[in-house]
Order: structure tokens, then C-alpha cells, then sequence
């Protein structure tokens, strides 16, 4: 009978019902938008790194990265790349050279980071033939190219067919240079690593270094990105000697940026939701002052105050729950869609885009692992919402309000 009491109740003031639904649909709709719009920048980003910075997992020598000396190589380099091949779960492992130098023109000089790269292997690795936005490549009939990124070479004063000079130290810690052609420029969603990352072929590199066929690094992508830790502990368990790291290890800020941001969602949809539990609030406020009469009434005939408190709660919980479909259904289709067709955000600025490492393009994805935690925030925010109403219906007294 409460049940039924509640449900009417709602509909007597048609309008304000409807208007309180719609304002739940929207609150609800934005909130999950939200939380649709970081997956779908987190996933973004958390592709980029994968996909055209680090890979999934890299290997090197332990001592490399604390100075990034040439002299550590990988140890009996091409067996163990070949060996890593093998593995299951491994779709591509590419080898690098690395070497700190220094990119010297006319015009002066700039720090930067050497990738001796087996250009073939690169392009599928990081993407980078299609991150070139002037020139093709590497070709074959040519030895000393090298391969920019736009904002160095804006800041550089360089562009195709420029020549420069790279300078740094061989394994024997003798300064060596070599003079260089820019056969391309790319520009990638990460600014930043465009300014200091050059790319030059690995026969090339080797030989300045004295190197022969080693080299430092061998970046690998899997078929899957539920196997990172899998493999991640196989190649611990066959290679223990070496550095054996994860793109978590790599970039940290990334990870953090995910677990942050995550966190940070969870507290924005509460704040939606606070918001909204103003107007619920508000309106059951009227819709008891309204009843003054009728709930006096009610407690003279012998309603207890737990029954009046549940029909307060119920209508609450009606008018909040009534509004959840509608706002889960808007949120799923224009997610849906979205999620094919992207939010072009380039009106924002494609650089500044560019320099936190996100693409101008992004595709939400719908939170279906966050929806349980949603809807249990939209019943707390009906529960709470209808303390302030109930108490003021319980704090009346039948006599007083049966002559309002």
C-alpha cells in the first residue's frame, strides 16, 4: 500500500515530477559522459605509449640507463633477439641503438637522443612512417639520413634535405661526428619526444659507436595487451641478468596519470550528483509543506513516523530512479556513436594537445565497469536527498498541522 501511495504521490504535481526526471537523466547522462570521455582519453594516450613510444615492453643492458653509455650493449645482442622472437605472445621485437648527442647546424645546437633503428622493423614498431608529415623515409640507396621531428626542426630552422651534424661518444669514449641529410620530418601526439628524438639507420649508428652488430635496446609489442605481465615474467625468469621493463616502468607518469585520473572521475560524478541532490531536495521540501494538512492527518489516524519517513524515502527514490533509463540510454547511443566518429577536440589547439601527448581525435568509450558504482551513487544521492524533507514531515504535529 506504501508502495502505491508513493507512486501517486509523485504524479500530483505532473510537471515538477517531469522536471526533477529529466534534471536525474541529464545529472546521470553528464556524469557518465564524463567518465566516458577519460577512458576514452586515457585509452588514448595509454595507446600512444604503446603503440608509437616505447612498446610494450623493453630490454636492456642494467647499466645502460643509469649514464646511457654506449659500451652497454646487449649481450650476444642478435641471439637474443632471435631468441625473443620465439616467444609466445611477442608479435614484433625490434633492436636499437641509443646514444645521447648533441644535433648541431648553422644555427646552433640542440640536445638530443640518437635511435639507431632497422627502419622496416621502426616503421611497424612506433608508427613512424606514418608520422611523417614531409618526406618518405629511409631509402635504401642512401646512408646518412636522419629523421626529425617538426618541432625540433622548427626550432632548428631545418626541412628537407637540411644538412646538420650529430656529435656524441663512441664506446671508447672518443667524440665522433657524423654528418647528416633530413630525409623526413614527422610530428607524433607527443611534443615533447619530437624535440629530442632523431632516427637514423642502425648500420649507420653502429658504426660511428663501434658497436659492430649490437646494440641497446630491443622494444617488443605483443598480440595482446592482457599478456604484458605473462611475458614480462618469462623474460624475467630466462633473462634475469638483463633490464626487462614494462611501458608502466617506462613512463610512470602514464600509469599515474591513469590511476589519477580514475580516482579524480569518481569525485566529479559526485559532485554532479551533489548538485542535483539540491533541486531533489528542494522539491520535496515543497511537496511536504504542501501535504502539511494530509500528513497531520495521516499521524492522527495512527500512522506511525517510520511509515511516513518510508513513503518520503520511496517518493524520493521514485522520482530519482524514474529519471536513471533515460539518461543511461542518451548516454549509450551518443557514446556509441562517439565512439566511432570521435570528438574532434583540434579547436583546442592540435600543439597543445600535442604537448600533454594526446591526439586532437578522441574516442569515448562507454564506463560498463564503472555503471554499478554509478547507479549505487544515484540511490545514496535519493537516500540522502529525502533526510531534510522526512525530517521536517516528522517534526510536525498532528494538531498544528491539521489547522494549517
Amino acid at each position: 500500500m506504501i508502495f502505491i501511495m508513493a507512486w501517486r504521490n509523485i504524479w500530483r504535481n505532473k510537471v515538477r515530477s517531469i522536471v526533477i526526471m529529466l534534471s536525474v537523466a541529464i545529472g546521470l547522462f553528464a556524469g557518465i559522459g564524463m567518465l566516458a570521455l577519460y577512458k576514452g582519453m586515457l585509452r588514448s594516450r595509454v595507446r600512444t605509449v604503446i603503440d608509437a613510444e616505447t612498446g610494450h615492453i623493453q630490454i636492456h643492458n642494467p647499466e645502460f640507463k643509469k649514464d646511457f653509455h654506449p659500451a652497454y650493449v646487449l649481450p650476444n645482442s642478435n641471439e637474443l633477439l632471435k631468441s625473443i622472437r620465439s616467444f609466445s605472445g611477442v608479435k614484433l621485437a625490434a633492436p636499437r641503438s641509443i646514444v645521447q648527442g648533441m644535433l648541431v647546424t648553422t644555427t646552433g645546437s640542440s640536445g638530443v637522443t640518437i635511435n639507431g633503428v632497422v627502419p622496416e622493423l621502426e616503421y611497424k614498431l612506433s608508427k613512424l612512417k606514418e608520422k611523417l608529415i614531409e618526406g618518405e623515409g629511409f631509402h635504401t640507396d642512401k646512408k646518412n639520413e636522419v629523421i626529425i621531428g617538426k618541432k625540433l626542426a622548427d626550432k632548428m630552422k631545418l626541412h628537407l634535405n637540411s644538412k646538420l651534424v650529430l656529435t656524441f661518444t663512441d664506446t671508447a669514449d672518443n667524440i665522433v661526428s657524423g654528418a647528416f641529410r633530413v630525409s623526413s620530418i614527422y610530428q607524433s601526439n607527443n611534443a615533447p619526444l619530437d624535440e629530442v628524438n632523431v632516427y637514423v639507420p642502425l648500420e649507420t649508428l653502429n658504426e660511428l659507436l663501434l658497436t659492430g652488430n649490437s646494440f641497446h635496446e630491443v622494444a617488443i609489442l605483443l598480440n595482446n595487451d592482457d599478456d604484458l605481465q605473462m611475458v614480462q615474467n618469462q623474460l624475467k625468469t630466462k633473462y634475469s641478468f638483463l633490464l626487462i621493463e614494462t611501458w608502466k616502468d617506462i613512463s610512470p607518469e602514464t600509469e599515474l596519470m591513469v590511476k589519477t585520473i580514475d580516482d579524480y572521475s569518481y569525485i566529479i560524478l559526485i559532485i554532479i550528483l551533489f548538485a542535483l541532490a539540491f533541486g531533489i531536495i528542494n522539491t520535496m521540501l515543497m511537496s511536504v509543506l504542501e501535504r502539511t494538512k494530509e500528513i497531520g492527518m495521516m499521524e492522527a489516524l495512527g500512522t506511525s513516523r517510520k511509515r511516513i519517513f518510508l513513503l518520503i524515502l520511496l517518493e524520493t527514490i521514485f522520482l530519482t530512479v524514474a529519471g536513471t533509463p533515460l539518461g543511461l540510454l542518451v548516454a549509450y547511443f551518443l557514446i556509441n556513436y562517439y565512439q566511432t566518429a570521435g570528438i574532434d577536440l583540434s579547436g583546442m589547439g592540435k600543439e597543445m594537445m600535442a604537448s600533454f601527448g594526446y591526439s586532437t581525435t578522441i574516442y569515448p568509450s562507454f564506463p560498463s565497469e564503472k555503471l554499478g558504482g554509478v547507479l549505487l551513487l544515484i540511490v545514496s544521492t535519493a537516500i540522502v536527498s529525502c533526510i531534510l524533507p522526512a525530517m521536517k514531515a516528522l517534526r510536525l504535529q498532528p494538531v498544528e498541522a491539521l489547522r494549517r
